[in-house]
């Protein structure tokens, strides 16, 4: 990993992570954790913008599958992902740090529109920048968004905090013998079908050269852990 003094990274945080132990929403506890380490880590110089889901709330693949226009559905999930970013700024802020949502699709009453330029000048002056409204279009993942917007800001990484440690041959919570790997290349894990990313995801991060840490977003410190070089993670890379 570079040197995390000088690093800028972005965090890939799905909505289901803010659910904690619950079954939809926001758990405050968790909430709170994850504001505390975005703190941590921009008070030590890392430059961190985050990506986040909205999975907790409304997911539009899951409303397309119930019937739904697809369109519609994936426009109510992109709001979704505005309300899990205010709310993550705001217990950034009362954690002592500076949290600036921008969106790509317009909320201007909530927040400011994402643009390069503005999400550049906040993490430079030390605020954590929350990346909601997806790529501001249906179709596309909040990966794809996250991969996205960690080439356009020039991140050294994308970090991606998931409920396991790393990438695995199979789901690992439900088969005990499933086999963990240390690193793999982009093609690798397109190839065995992964999944660990969707493909236009894994496809913007390959051709910028962006490696991909994927990690356990639960463990307590994961986010500095991860950055530091302590995690157990894997690392997906050219």
């Amino acid at each position: 990993m570079p040197d995390p003094d000088k690093q800028r990274v972005l965090l890939k945080l799905s909505g289901e992570a803010l659910m904690g132990a619950g079954g939809y929403g926001i758990d405050t506890g968790v909430l709170d954790r994850f504001a505390g380490e975005a703190c941590s880590v921009a008070r030590s110089g890392t430059e961190l913008a985050i990506v986040v889901g909205g999975g907790n709330i409304f997911r539009g693949v899951a409303g397309a599958a119930q019937g739904m226009d697809r369109v519609a559905a994936d426009q109510m999930g992109m709001l979704a992902t505005v309300i899990n970013a205010v709310a993550l700024a705001s217990a950034i802020d009362r954690a002592g740090g500076r949290g600036r949502v921008l969106s790509a699709i317009a909320t201007d009453a909530v927040c400011e529109p994402f643009s390069r330029s503005t999400a550049l000048a906040h993490m430079q002056a030390g605020s954590v920048v929350i990346c909601a409204g997806g790529t501001g279009n249906p179709f596309f993942t909040t990966d794809t968004a996250a991969a996205l917007r960690a080439a356009e800001l020039d991140c050294t990484v994308l970090l991606k905090g998931t409920q396991v440690d790393g990438v695995y041959d199979s789901d690992p919570r439900t088969n005990p013998d499933a086999r963990r790997y240390d690193r793999i290349s982009y093609g690798e894990a397109l190839a065995r079908d992964l999944k660990v990313m969707d493909t236009a995801a894994f496809a913007l991060a390959r051709d910028n050269a962006i490696p991909i840490i994927v990690f356990d977003i639960h463990a307590p410190g994961a986010l500095e852990a991860v950055l530091a070089g302590r995690a157990r993670a894997t690392v997906v890379s050219g």
